[in-house]
């Protein structure tokens, strides 16, 4: 039998293809493999940015409802969630620009517990905080917070969140008077608290020598202020520690003159009265197409121990954790509620004539953070006496908060809602 002549040959080629199918076979895996983690990650990102679009619609249409109601996703309802792993956001001693009202770690504090807490709503996440997202999203932009020095904790709060992630070159930071001012030179994008304690005109309107034993207020007149904020396109706004009295005395006329006159009027309603000469500045001079506009609620202070189980003349010196035993929907003796409601009332009137402003709601979420003010631990302006020195009690500072702490969880929120408008407006 006559024997086929190609067989090796062709077993030869068959070894070849063999050998070079399996090749591309293992260079096909090998590239699937490369790129299946690239494909994956893009699929995550679209899958988070579409979420997170979603989340903060759902977010921002919650806090609009009562906030009594109940609602898929309201930032302000929450609980406080020990986290150690991803906070402090920044640490005191890297933040150059902090206030020593606020730097209770240099002065004197070891449990540094205070720190490690992070918001967390019920029903959503909070994004987490990024400085160049934000900066970014304001580059070109100027953020203004208007208020007294509650509102200057929160502006220092941001700043601090914001400076680390630029280099030393490229910001700066100046008081001219009562504007305070941080700049991100590279982004173009301003940062500023204005001192205006109660917004409109007042004897306590200088930014260091405001502690008056008699406080008037010109209930009437706020362009004096407001112009130094007209032109921003960010303005969160606050006023509260500054009118708890009983009465206020109000002035009509101006300082200078000796024929202004003078009356006592209820606090609550000289409060309404301020508030009423604030919206309609803000209905008459704010653009409504560019402008976004905050009201921070009551910030509370911790002055009363036999409000979480201890002594009446106990405030929150040596309080070392927060507030448990309460439950939700906790409210101190100490918050004013109706102030609360005028602010509502206001902010309501304001809608509808065709003004938004939102309102950050941070009284509750707050309430329970009895261990997070600066108490002893931060920078006196005034010598301390040995009385005092003996009732530490006595000048522990229960009203502001250190920093990290409670504000930057304040200026989470504030985060969500620039992220939300943000989004809003580039579609």
């Amino acid at each position: 039998m006559k024997r086929p002549e190609n067989t090796c040959a062709d077993a030869q080629r068959g070894t070849r293809m063999a050998k070079a199918n399996h090749i591309a076979g293992l260079k096909f895996k090998y590239h699937y493999l490369v790129a299946l983690p690239i494909v994956l990650l893009l699929i995550v990102a679209i899958y988070i940015k579409a979420t997170e679009n979603k989340q903060w619609t759902l977010a921002v249409e919650a806090q609009a409802t009562n906030n009594n109601s109940s609602s898929e996703c309201n930032l302000f309802r929450g609980k406080w969630v020990l986290d150690n792993q991803s906070y402090p956001l920044y640490k005191e001693r890297k933040c150059l620009f902090l206030a020593d009202e606020f730097a209770c770690e240099k002065y004197g504090r070891k449990d540094l517990k205070y720190q490690n807490w992070r918001w967390q709503p019920h029903q959503c996440d909070l994004p987490r905080f990024n400085a160049t997202s934000l900066l970014n999203r304001l580059r070109g932009k100027r953020l203004v917070f208007v208020g007294d020095s509650l509102n200057r904790n929160q502006w220092d709060s941001l700043v601090c969140l914001v400076e680390s992630s630029i280099p030393s070159s490229s910001k700066s930071r100046q008081f001219i008077g009562n504007l305070f001012t941080f700049k991100a030179i590279e982004y173009n994008v301003s940062i500023d608290f204005y001192w205006s304690p109660l917004l409109v005109e007042s004897n306590s309107d200088h930014p260091l020598n405001h502690s008056l034993p008699e406080r008037i207020v010109r209930v009437q007149a706020i362009e004096k202020h407001a112009r130094h904020w007209t032109d921003a396109d960010i303005i969160i706004f606050n006023t509260y520690l500054w009118w708890l009295r009983p009465k206020m005395k109000v002035l009509w006329g101006s300082f200078e003159s000796p024929d202004g006159i003078y009356k006592e009027i209820d606090m609550l309603r000289s409060y309404e009265m301020a508030l009423k000469t604030w919206s309609d500045w803000l209905e008459i001079n704010v653009n409504k197409s560019r402008t976004q506009l905050y009201f921070v609620s009551m910030s509370p202070a911790h002055l009363r121990g036999d409000e979480w189980g201890t002594s009446a003349s106990q405030n929150c010196y040596k309080e070392t954790e927060q507030i448990f035993q309460k439950g939700k929907g906790y409210w101190e003796s100490e918050t004013n509620q109706k102030m609360m409601r005028v602010v509502e009332s206001a902010i309501e009137e304001l809608k509808s004539r065709g003004l938004e402003v939102q309102m950050l709601n941070i009284t509750q979420l707050s309430e329970y953070r009895k261990d997070a003010h600066p108490s002893i631990y931060r920078k006196q302006r005034v010598a301390i006496t040995e009385d005092q020195l003996l009732n530490p009690t006595s000048y522990a500072d229960c009203a502001h908060w250190c920093l990290p702490g409670v504000p930057d969880a304040w200026n989470e929120i504030l985060y969500a809602y620039i992220i939300q408008y943000s989004n809003i407006h580039r579609n």
